[in-house]
């Protein structure tokens, strides 16, 4: 940006600086002419120009990135307490809900894909995420002050969804419940065995998550420097990266060839000989030309977008591509439109309940779930914190890490009673608000308005559920993609050493080991005869958390980085320092 554009951006903000002002005085007023001033402050919103459209150059935030159009210059940056005129404030809610549509409606796919659940039944858990977080995501961007210097929420827009640690780690339990008979399994006449519907499941891993949630709770009111000890960049980052990872393997690609459902394997005579089954309107091979090509058209016009679309279209690119491809797919015969005939008008939580219960073997690696949500939490706080220019040190910004893990823990809780999984804060979020260069809380409400209303609509989680495999598969391994790029940038902030070198080699020897060879640990405690019901329950439980790549390395990184010794830099690593990372680019990086 040049120097003159920088001269002038305040003189776009003189209307937010006079709100501040008057807000900073009515306070001072007697209550009565308080309100009076309210009521104006709200005509004055309602029923003006000025109100509805304020100074922002919407221009820009429509205007295409062309090589043959001239870039319009950026608007003013909206504070977090600025005033927002309110067709900015809708429109950017409007994108903070779809840049987080994606990720939010993935997990329950996947979820009811593993237990083999009904449509209705696959819907409602969509509706139920979208609510869900919608509700949470009004918790956490609030900042209550509980007592001395606790808070609840991080004053922040920081949206929660549906987090991608707990899926990786459901899996897992999944496929446990139904090796120990706790989910049903089904033999064909022809000895193909399958997995039956298992919805109980789900209600044993939210009842199990409900009880774990106060780890997080108790997590946040421990001292920020504390934390941040304990889970350095080292740690987060290469948490971070391994979910990425073993999402793309696990879910991503197989989607991307056709189904997860384990239509790869194309077992004769069973109903998901051809993906995704032998029901769907032109059933094929996994892997087949057909469905690589969807996938690949999705993927493909998310980059277009990238590259030429304009800011508002930047920040919704993976909606965008599961739009062309959900076209392209129905105009080719691939779309399935009976989850939309099915899917009610309306519906609201708990119009399906699930049976709470405790799966023991989860408790273990839902603890670890718990605290990956905290790591995450901490990270993208800071990023969120960074990108709305507001203090990334001192005590207020420990409070703002402080309220956001407790409210992290708190959603753990009320998610499970409101039928949905363990929610983290979305880091993509940030790239909106720097987009649009708005961080107002005004404009996170109305995104938390927008994920409540699409699940209120029934038929749009029918819309979701009925997106084909393809085009599901190729947006999500760029979503799961982005979330291990996410975890190579936490990474960069390091110095690596010899230490940080040796602990990040450490710990994805068995990250990257159980994501290239997941049946590794399968068999470790087969050598235990007859052991008891609880014994079992403790070998299951440590089967999963060694199978689970993320939670594997994350142990192994955080023991190492408490029992090994900080080392001196001699005079060679300051030197590869210097070269690798010249006038300190990854701290830029984090400012910016």
């Amino acid at each position: 940006m040049s120097s003159s554009s920088i001269k002038e951006e305040p003189k776009a903000t003189v209307l937010p600086v006079l709100d501040s002002a008057y807000v900073a005085t009515r306070n001072e007023l007697p209550s009565g002419t308080s309100l009076q001033n309210r009521a104006k402050a709200f005509k004055k919103k309602v029923l003006t120009r000025e109100g509805w459209l304020g100074g922002y150059d919407y221009a820009w935030l429509c205007t295409p990135a062309l090589p043959f159009l001239s870039k319009p210059r950026p608007p003013p940056f909206y504070a977090l307490d600025a005033d927002l005129p309110l067709v900015l404030a809708i429109s950017s809610g409007l994108q903070h809900a779809l840049a987080m549509l994606a990720g939010l409606i993935t997990p329950p796919i996947i979820f009811a894909s593993a237990l083999s659940l009904d449509a209705a039944t696959s819907s409602y858990m969509i509706s139920a995420s979208l609510i869900g977080c919608g509700i949470l995501s009004l918790v956490q961007m609030s900042r209550i002050h509980l007592f001395r210097n606790y808070y609840l929420g991080t004053g922040l827009i920081t949206v929660v969804g549906t987090s991608f640690a707990t899926l990786s780690t459901a899996n897992s339990v999944f496929d446990a419940m139904y090796k120990d008979g706790t989910c049903p399994s089904v033999t064909s006449a022809a000895g193909i065995v399958s997995r039956g519907p298992c919805p109980d499941a789900y209600g044993k891993v939210l009842g199990t998550s409900l009880i774990c949630a106060f780890l997080e709770i108790f997590m946040s009111f421990l001292p920020a420097r504390a934390l941040k000890r304990i889970f350095p960049p080292i740690v987060t980052g290469t948490v971070i990266l391994m979910i990425g990872a073993s999402l793309i393997g696990a879910s991503g690609v197989p989607n991307w060839g056709g189904g997860s459902n384990g239509c790869i394997k194309g077992t004769v005579g069973a109903f998901n000989e051809l993906c995704p089954t032998i029901f769907a309107p032109r059933p094929l091979p996994w892997g087949s030309p057909e469905f690589i090509g969807l996938g690949f058209l999705s993927f493909v016009t998310i980059i277009l977008t990238e590259m030429f679309g304009s800011p508002f279209l930047k920040n919704i690119s993976v909606i965008v591509g599961l739009v062309v491809g959900c076209v392209v797919a129905g105009g080719a015969g691939y779309f399935d439109g009976s989850s939309i005939k099915s899917a009610p008008a309306i519906t609201f939580l708990w119009v399906h309940r699930f049976k709470l219960g405790v799966y023991p073997p989860a408790i273990l690696p839902m603890l670890a779930v718990y605290i990956s949500l905290a790591m995450e939490a901490i990270g993208d706080i800071t990023a969120s914190a960074e990108v709305s220019r507001v203090e990334v040190q001192g005590p207020e910004f420990e409070t703002r890490i402080q309220g956001g893990v407790l409210a992290d823990g708190i959603g753990g809780f009320f998610s499970a009673l409101f039928t949905v999984t363990p929610l983290s804060t979305f880091a993509q979020n940030n790239g909106v608000i720097a987009i649009t260069r708005c961080a107002n809380r005004g404009a996170g409400r109305w995104c938390c308005f927008f994920l409540i209303l699409f699940g209120v609509l029934g038929k749009v989680s029918g819309v979701f559920l009925s997106i084909p495999n393809p085009v599901l598969g190729g947006v999500t391994t760029f979503l799961f993609a982005s979330v291990a790029v996410s975890g190579v940038r936490v990474l960069s902030y390091i110095s690596f050493t010899r230490r940080e070198r040796f602990i990040l080699a450490a710990a994805l020897s068995f990250g990257i080991g159980d994501l290239l060879v997941p049946t590794i640990f399968t068999h470790l405690f087969d050598g235990v005869d007859n052991p008891n019901k609880g014994l079992q329950g403790l070998f299951t439980s440590i089967t999963i958390v060694l199978s689970t790549p993320f939670l594997s390395s994350g142990i192994v990184a955080v023991i190492l980085n408490l029992i090994l010794p900080a080392d001196m830099p001699d005079a060679h690593e300051d030197k590869d320092a210097n070269l690798e990372d010249p006038e300190g680019q990854s701290g830029r990086v984090l400012r910016q």
